[in-house]
């Protein structure tokens, strides 16, 4: 069974892993094919479509199962490699080791924002943007420059707090965990790390940042936490709603998969 760990506490050879498969996965061109199913799984309130991977209850069990995917991808290349999860409650700064020139590289320039160290630089030759929203076919990162800071334990721990998993209107205007931790009401969690990142991670096409992965790893990961602290409180809706995934519907683009077949994570990986 896959350990996810802190990526602060990888060893040197793990990090070197993980860079090298996230490498041979956007050398062999299965990388950009996840970033164009998240590109097209962006839903916005004023959609007719189904929404699906956001502004919606499923934002949760739709991200685990498209994480359990590129986890698999990644094992393909190297069985040794698991996902990494980024606290940004602890590792804060465009200083972390995080941003190190041995992992995911550092900020983007201030001319451009193109990022100029790591093995995702455009120098590198190896990260190409290709899945993109305008012209610029280079990674780029703006840390910190979103204006607010990464959020702090206590705000994490006060939408840990919510007994409730969501509630109606079941989009971003919802009261609940979900719509909290997605970050469109309270203290703003997971859409305030994309700001913060910026660059490709405030668009669509933000898994072109490797980075993308290690953070939704971590919400991934206060999903669990949340779960294991309310035992009684699960998915909702539990049944049919117009426009929203319920308990037991199937997810796109899969359609073999239901909030309920990502309730439960503990037979397909833990968190160190």
């Amino acid at each position: 069974m896959a350990v996810r760990k802190n990526q602060a506490n990888l060893t040197a050879a793990e990090k070197r892993d993980f860079v090298n498969a996230v490498l041979e996965l956007k050398r062999n061109g299965r990388y950009d094919a996840f970033v164009t199913t998240h590109n097209a799984f962006i839903m916005s309130d004023t959609d007719t479509s189904e929404r699906v991977g956001h502004r919606s209850p499923s934002f949760l069990p739709w991200h685990r199962r498209f994480l359990l995917e590129f986890e698999q991808a990644l094992q393909s290349v190297n069985a040794d490699v698991t996902l990494p999860y980024w606290d940004w409650t602890v590792d804060r700064t465009a200083g972390s080791s995080i941003w190190g020139a041995d992992f995911l590289g550092g900020n983007g320039r201030s001319s451009d924002g193109q990022v100029t160290t790591g093995p995702f630089a455009a120098s590198a030759g190896k990260w190409a943007v290709s899945v993109r929203v305008d012209s610029r076919s280079y990674l780029r990162r703006a840390l910190g420059a979103g204006g607010r800071p990464l959020p702090t334990r206590a705000e994490v721990d006060s939408v840990l707090a919510m007994p409730v998993y969501d509630m109606a209107p079941w989009n971003s205007l919802s009261d609940g965990f979900r719509n909290h931790l997605e970050g469109w009401r309270g203290v703003n969690l997971h859409n305030r790390i994309h700001v913060w990142v910026g660059g490709q991670m405030t668009t669509g096409v933000s898994p072109n940042d490797p980075v993308f992965w290690l953070h939704h790893c971590f919400i991934d990961k206060l999903w669990a936490d949340w779960q294991r602290l309310h035992p009684t409180s699960t998915y909702l809706p539990a049944s049919g709603t117009p426009d929203v995934v319920y308990l037991r519907e199937t997810m796109k683009p899969w359609n073999d998969t239901t909030p309920a077949d990502m309730l439960d994570h503990t037979s397909r990986y833990t968190y160190a």
